[in-house]
């Protein structure tokens, strides 16, 4: 049977699918319009199914908060010429709106959550991917609840979000903690609130860099010491290029690595504990510093730190979680 353009527009207005998609669907459902989205959507899961493996490195990332409730969520794509199409915002949108006023917990029960068409939530993002041919996928899922939630999307460009809850009503405070997260990246309230896992990945990798360094300046002395161009002497490239140009010969190259093989061994194996434990505490309380939020120095005084910030507009006021989430590479 013929389909007619007022068929094709309706299908194309209640799936955002192609004109010519909307027609083939059409002609393959012999005009019925429910066995037609049906069609569109299968598609979508074709080209879902098809792409898997592609990398969703861009999106649309998206804050709300209502009624107690505050929520991140991103959907990602594979290209920013999608990202940025009305239609997709509006779908994180919609998505974001749903997972707000449901309160969901999870980024599975997000999925699983209907939207005000009536679509489910991940049916829906299939259906997306069917229409624009590429690969999308939630991610991102951040939630908090309880009062004083404020929110931040940095430059409106949907791509970093933040929010941060205060112990009380403090807009002013509120908006800027959440223009500290975007730009400081902590990943804790304080140090009491850095996982201990953390804690000691931290602490054994300033330990070994503390070494290394005590090493390194051991060796760079005895080279110095024995007459060395230290840029020679810093790795075989370099201690090739010197015997090549001529600045060295290849017994003063053998002598540079015996030294050096014979210096490192020496001191790694005298290191004093307690110094190599001192100078990594102070590693440990340079990570606190820049890392944990209310350590932060206030990205708008650097005299401040967020908590003395905050003390200054009330003695009582202080942060008490704070959510980030960004698409890109940092």
């Amino acid at each position: 049977m013929a389909v007619s353009i007022a068929d094709v527009q309706k299908l194309r207005k209640l799936t955002g699918a192609g004109l010519a998609d909307c027609k083939k669907a059409l002609d393959e459902s012999e005009g019925n319009i429910e066995k037609a989205i049906e069609i569109i959507r299968e598609k979508g899961q074709a080209i879902a199914a098809k792409r898997s493996d592609r990398e969703t490195s861009n999106g649309c990332v998206l804050v709300k908060v209502g009624n107690g409730f505050g929520a991140i969520i991103a959907l990602k794509c594979e290209t920013d010429f999608v990202a940025n199409g009305k239609d997709y915002i509006q779908l994180t949108q919609d998505i974001l709106d749903a997972a707000v006023a449901a309160k969901a917990k999870s980024l599975d029960e997000v999925k699983e959550l209907t939207l005000a068409d009536g679509t489910k939530v991940q049916d829906a993002v299939v259906a997306r991917s069917g229409i624009t041919g590429e690969k999308m996928e939630l991610d991102g899922y951040n939630f908090l609840e309880g009062e004083n939630i404020y929110t931040y999307n940095h430059m409106n460009k949907n791509l970093l979000c933040t929010m941060a809850q205060m112990n009380k009503p403090a807009e002013e405070q509120g908006h800027a903690l959440t223009m500290q997260i975007a730009a400081m990246r902590p990943i804790a309230l304080d140090e009491a609130s850095v996982p201990q896992a953390v804690k000691d990945d931290e602490m054994k990798v300033s330990i070994e860099k503390t070494k290394q360094e005590q090493v390194e300046k051991a060796v760079q002395a005895a080279l110095k010491k024995a007459g060395f161009n230290l840029y020679i002497a810093e790795n075989e490239e370099h201690i090739a290029e010197g015997v090549a140009k001529g600045n060295i010969t290849e017994a003063q190259a053998e002598e540079i690595r015996k030294i050096k093989k014979e210096t490192a061994e020496e001191k790694a194996a005298s290191l004093p504990a307690e110094m190599i434990q001192n100078i990594a505490k102070g590693r440990m309380a340079k990570f606190f510093k820049e890392s944990c939020l209310l350590n932060q120095e206030f990205i708008q005084d650097s005299k401040l730190s967020v908590s003395d910030y905050l003390k200054a507009a009330d003695k009582d006021l202080t942060v008490v979680a704070f959510k980030r989430f960004t698409l890109r590479a940092e």
